[in-house]
């Protein structure tokens, strides 16, 4: 502040005006761009409003409920104020506790939004992907700023669930976009003309020469890793991305062939199973013909291979794991009833905070099976879930 600033305090303080005082506070903090002495200058006139010490408070207890309240919206309006003033200077991680305060983060994401890579994003990110603000833009902040490897592992570490497929989407299409661009660049050099086709399945169709024994167009680790993503995806085209995957790796050679984790031991044969189940149970529910009635492979195909892994598979050594994913892929299609059948096989006691797919009680309410639920209910001494099954029976 200019020295004459301070006269000017005293000047009014003596006049015995301590409404222009605070205007004046005010008005300096406002000019100087001080925001956060501008949050305590109006909180200091409202105490002084209230009849209240000017100094900050630090227990509110002993006051009334009246000025408590009154107090409480005054900081709250105050908090918006400043807030929205770092905000129109662009600094938004001096605007996020203040307006993290009002809950007004909606207004932090969309500032987060035009937001590019550089040397000062770090605090953004952690607003936006840690904070969990606008996790897909600060998960393309990563991306551009530090490259896939680690937005892959910031994805994999973080517990992110608000915009989670659009996350997801937003690396899968990195990783694809490369291995894209790679086998095109690799096609014009040997065929002097760059296709025009955008998935891998076309590049590499008819072109074998393309996967060699040290042939490899992107890191094998970033694509296992968003493979594994696979059995969250919904959207259809984020789907066939991740069968366009597995269509790249299983034309890999062997030395580029990783194993996983059971059900996905193979995984991008696994992977592509799945992603083609949930494509065409899509493709059934919109058109309502089976895929085999028009000369192609139906759900069942790919159902059957989970059934098998299944069948196969060592409950002491895997686990639920395999019993998991089918029910999960059935849920997925609307096969609730063998969802539950398979549930109740394997891990009919199991809750649902255990599981990574729907429990049995929730299958008997999608399946709209409220006998079952109700002798489930019954057996388990939950009369809760009792009472809920048999009032959904009566009402329906």
């Amino acid at each position: 502040m200019p020295e004459d600033a301070f006269e000017a305090i005293e000047n009014l303080v003596q006049s015995g005006d301590p409404a222009s005082t605070f205007d004046f506070l005010i008005h300096c903090c406002r000019e100087s761009k001080d925001y956060r002495a501008l949050f305590e200058a109006r909180l200091m006139r409202k105490r002084w409003e209230l009849g209240l010490p000017v100094y900050q408070l630090r227990d509110l207890s002993a006051l009334s409920t009246e000025i408590q309240n009154a107090y409480g919206q005054a900081v709250t309006e105050t908090a918006r104020e400043v807030g929205e003033l770092f905000l129109a200077d662009g600094e938004i991680a001096n605007a996020w506790p203040y307006l993290r305060a009002t809950g007004d983060s909606a207004r932090v994401a969309t500032a987060i939004e035009s937001v590019e890579p550089g040397d000062n994003t770090d605090p953004i990110i952690e607003i936006a992907f840690q904070e969990g603000v606008h996790p897909a833009k600060g998960l393309e902040l990563i991306l551009r700023k530090y490259g896939i490897c680690q937005a892959l592992s910031a994805l994999g570490m973080s517990p992110v669930e608000k915009d989670r497929e659009k996350c997801i989407g937003l690396l899968a299409r990195d990783i694809h976009g490369e291995i894209v661009e790679r086998l095109g660049k690799a096609i014009e050099q040997e065929e002097a003309a760059r296709p025009d086709a955008t998935s891998i399945a076309e590049l590499a169709a008819g072109r074998d020469w393309l996967f060699g024994e040290y042939n490899s167009y992107v890191d094998t680790s970033h694509l296992v890793s968003i493979l594994q993503y696979c059995p969250e995806v919904s959207d259809s085209g984020l789907l066939r991305l991740f069968q366009d995957f597995c269509e790249y790796g299983k034309r890999l050679s062997p030395q580029f062939r990783v194993q996983g984790q059971p059900p996905f031991e193979d995984v991008y044969a696994d992977y592509g199973h799945y992603a083609q189940a949930l494509l065409l149970g899509a493709e059934e529910t919109n058109t309502g013909k089976n895929a085999c009635a028009t000369g192609g492979t139906d759900v069942e195909t790919h159902l059957d291979h989970f059934r098998q892994k299944l069948a196969a598979s060592d409950p002491q050594r895997v686990g639920t794991l395999p019993a998991q994913l089918l029910v999960k892929l059935l849920a997925r299609l609307n096969r609730f009833e063998e969802a539950l059948a398979v549930a109740l096989a394997h891990f009919p006691n199991e809750p649902s905070n255990q599981l990574n797919c729907p429990a049995a009680m929730e299958l008997c309410e999608a399946a709209e099976d409220f006998e079952r639920m109700r002798e489930l209910a019954r057996e388990r001494g939950d009369l809760l879930s009792y009472a809920a099954a048999a009032l959904a029976a009566r009402t329906r």
